[in-house]
């Protein structure tokens, strides 16, 4: 292998409906190829896991193909293989994993089997470079929304709250299918929020109250701003007010989000924030995060939203730092973990 810090690594992502592979050297993004399924799933209002390890199987060949060839490189060339090995579906995630280990083991190459939301952090590396240590993080995606304290993101992290119902992606995705949005729902109510009031309508902001600030300060549940939409809309709700509910609605989960994670950084004495997964690629978040942080004195990163969404680059980007912090690598037979707790970094 080249040394750590040369090391070229081939990172591989399969854990929902994108199929993902791409080739980091340190925090140089050298390709990012991408396959997605999400239109096989969109007749079904939601990602249908047979459908999604299908698509897997069918996109991963061609997509490792393209990937080195957009890089310029060999097989040859890679010095270590990262893979998603969870959380995520558990078909879509043996995908990945059963061919990391094959081109792994045929390479005689390290092998690391990484967490899927540490990678979502790991990306930010891509974007602005190493990431200053500690930090806290916001991950908010489909089936996460989590607040982390970072102090090294190769070796573990801290929980410090998380959804203890839907999350955010999900509220979004549930909403839009109310709203008669295609799916995935959270592009969609961006887009359709842009025509609309966000103070329009007074939507409840969960676990806000004096009460639960005190018991659960840094944990999530939008499953009552649902609720709340459902019965708006039941009430008094007409197209023509969609627009005002789109906007109303992502306001409430925006402002809960970044109220929560700066509150986070101002309470432990931490100046970097940084935010990750799907639902930060959206408008809104990104600018409130903005305007909030800056308030607070408090340092945002955000990638670009091409890196925020799942990707191979991420996980190429934690298996290079993993690689050159020395961590060894999975031993053999790794395994698939749909639940793996986000604090576990390598299997």
């Amino acid at each position: 292998m080249n040394a750590s810090g040369d090391a070229l690594v081939l990172g591989i992502e399969t854990s929902c409906d994108e199929t993902g592979i791409a080739l980091v050297r340190g925090t140089t993004l050298l390709s990012d190829a991408v396959a997605t399924s999400v239109e096989e799933h969109v007749r079904f209002g939601g990602v249908v896991p047979e459908v999604a390890s299908r698509a897997h199987l069918e996109a991963l060949v061609p997509t490792l193909r393209r990937c080195c060839a957009e890089a310029g490189v060999g097989l040859g060339d890679v010095d270590a293989v990262a893979v998603t090995a969870g959380p995520g579906l558990v078909g879509a995630l043996l995908v990945g994993v059963a061919g990391a280990e094959g081109l792994a083991l045929a390479l005689d190459r390290p092998l690391y089997g990484v967490n899927h939301l540490a990678a979502h952090v790991a990306a930010d590396r891509l974007a602005h470079g190493e990431l200053p240590e500690p930090a806290i993080a916001l991950l908010v995606s489909g089936g996460h929304t989590s607040l982390l304290r970072v102090d090294d993101l190769a070796c573990g992290v801290t929980p410090l709250g998380a959804t203890l119902d839907d999350a955010a992606g999900e509220a979004f995705d549930k909403v839009a299918r109310l709203l008669g949005l295609p799916f995935p729902g959270g592009p969609a109510i961006d887009a359709l929020a842009r025509r609309g009031d966000p103070n329009a309508i007074g939507f409840p902001r969960g676990l806000t109250s004096a009460q639960d600030r005190e018991r659960y300060a840094y944990d999530f549940s939008f499953s009552g701003l649902k609720t709340a939409v459902v019965r708006w809309l039941a009430s008094q709700g007409t197209p023509e007010a969609y627009p005002d509910v789109a906007a109303s609605f992502q306001e409430a989960v925006v402002d809960v989000l970044t109220d929560k994670a700066v509150r986070a950084c101002r309470d432990s004495g931490i100046d970097t924030l940084v935010i990750g997964g799907g639902v930060a690629a959206n408008s809104r978040l990104r600018a409130a995060a903005e305007e909030r942080c800056g308030a607070a004195g408090v340092r945002l990163r955000v990638p670009p939203p091409a890196l925020c969404t799942d990707n191979g680059a991420m996980v190429a980007a934690l298996g290079s730092l993993l690689v050159e912090r020395g961590i060894p690598a999975s031993p053999p037979g790794l395994a698939a973990d749909s639940g793996l707790p986000v604090d576990i970094i390598v299997r």
